[in-house]
């Protein structure tokens, strides 16, 4: 029997049972479409995290107080250290030539008011070289003056929407705010920015480091942002970091320093594991849909025994008889799979309808493996009722007995 005689007669068979034909078809476009939903969300999440990292600028090192081994656990971020990061400590990074910018952070939240209007708003203490290391862009006026850290001013700048609630379209710049107990000019505000690690920059207002120190009473910094001159000098960066801060801090060795490589190539393999995970719980289904199949053919042998009598009865071989279930089983799968994309295709859609902040593209990936594995587990369930049908008895199976 030649291939096209093959394919047709596997084209009949399918046809000719429609409600069984449909429910092998639903089985395996629901396996496929999981597969592909789930490693789309997967791949998803794992690039939403990269990209809010990324976002935070390149070449980046972060030092925090602090070291997981003597706090139990993660790096502090506002708890209790051993020993705590200065404005001082920040500055002596800057002597290191692997280092292009130092910014120190101070970080908390006060209460702002302008005219009346009044808001808690997160406060960020630190110095111009923030700007360049954030990658930030201004909107109006300018960042924060360039001067010694440890010289306090009254300035501040603004985010997008402190600015629109404070001052709705008036200008802000040159105007007088209240931080606190204290007043602050506004030289500048800053473009929109958007989120980077749940942090919205639109609602924080920008302060010199030791504004912010004197306006929460600390000399502790949150952290200190860190830009290596290029990808190559980050390890050199990192290194040369943690030998100044044990100069300075009597030899121990009591911060903790990540760099951004570090960070992404963590996040890239557990969400790289996360994926994979979820795409075999998908392929799981691939797999009882195989099942279903296996089950739909053997009763369908049942149904076809005069068919298949008829067959060998003319001459056709064993082997002709399974290559024609296996091809009846191919088609379907194959079919099955084609449905299962469409299906996945309209709920990726769907769900980036309904979040168009998280980045979701389908992995071709995925694509590829849960065509694959559906047309595999078609042709593996597919063997029993082929082989069951090749052993039918001619004349007991054209007597239907």
């Amino acid at each position: 029997m030649h291939l096209y005689d093959i394919i047709r007669f596997a084209f009949r068979a399918a046809s000719g049972y429609p409600t069984r034909t449909l429910l092998m078809l639903l089985a395996m476009a629901i396996g496929v479409s999981s597969v592909v939903v789930l490693s789309t969300l997967g791949d998803g999440a794992k690039q939403y995290v990269l990209d809010q990292f990324s976002s935070l600028g390149t070449n980046l090192v972060i030092v925090l107080p602090g070291r997981s081994e003597t706090v139990g656990g993660p790096p502090p971020l506002l708890g209790v250290t051993p020993r705590d990061l200065t404005v001082d400590d920040a500055m002596a990074l800057t002597r290191s030539a692997n280092i292009r910018y130092v910014a120190p952070v101070v970080f908390g939240s006060a209460p702002v008011s302008y005219s009346g209007l009044q808001r808690d708003t997160p406060i960020l203490g630190s110095t111009s070289q923030l700007f360049f290391i954030r990658q930030l862009e201004m909107g109006r006026g300018r960042f924060l003056p360039e001067a010694e850290a440890n010289r306090a001013a009254p300035v501040c700048v603004l985010g997008d929407s402190t600015k629109k609630e404070l001052f709705g379209n008036k200008p802000a710049v040159g105007e007088r705010i209240r931080i606190g107990d204290n007043r602050f000019r506004v030289i500048g505000v800053l473009a929109e920015q958007g989120e980077s690690l749940g942090i919205d920059l639109g609602n924080v207002v920008m302060i010199p480091v030791a504004s912010a120190q004197a306006l929460f009473d600390t000399t502790s910094l949150f952290r200190i942002m860190v830009e290596a001159n290029d990808r190559e000098a980050i390890g050199r960066a990192r290194d040369t970091i943690v030998r100044i801060m044990k100069e300075r801090h009597d030899g121990e060795d009591d911060v903790t320093v990540i760099t951004q490589d570090a960070v992404l190539a963590t996040f890239d393999r557990i969400f790289t594991a996360l994926t994979l995970t979820v795409t075999g719980i998908g392929a799981i289904s691939i797999a009882v849909a195989g099942i279903l199949i296996m089950n739909v053919m053997l009763i369908a042998v049942s149904q076809r025994r005069s068919e298949v009598g008829l067959l060998k009865a003319i001459g056709a071989p064993n082997s002709e008889i399974v290559i024609l279930f296996l091809a009846e089983a191919a088609i379907l799968s194959f079919i099955g799979a084609v449905a299962g994309l469409i299906v996945a295709a309209g709920a990726v859609w769907l769900i980036e309808y309904i979040l168009p902040q998280f980045p979701l593209s389908i992995p071709p990936w995925s694509i590829a493996v849960a065509v694959a594995v559906a047309f595999t587990t078609g042709l593996i369930f597919g063997v029993l009722p082929a082989l069951r049908a090749a052993h039918l008895d001619p004349v007991l199976a054209l007597s239907r007995r």
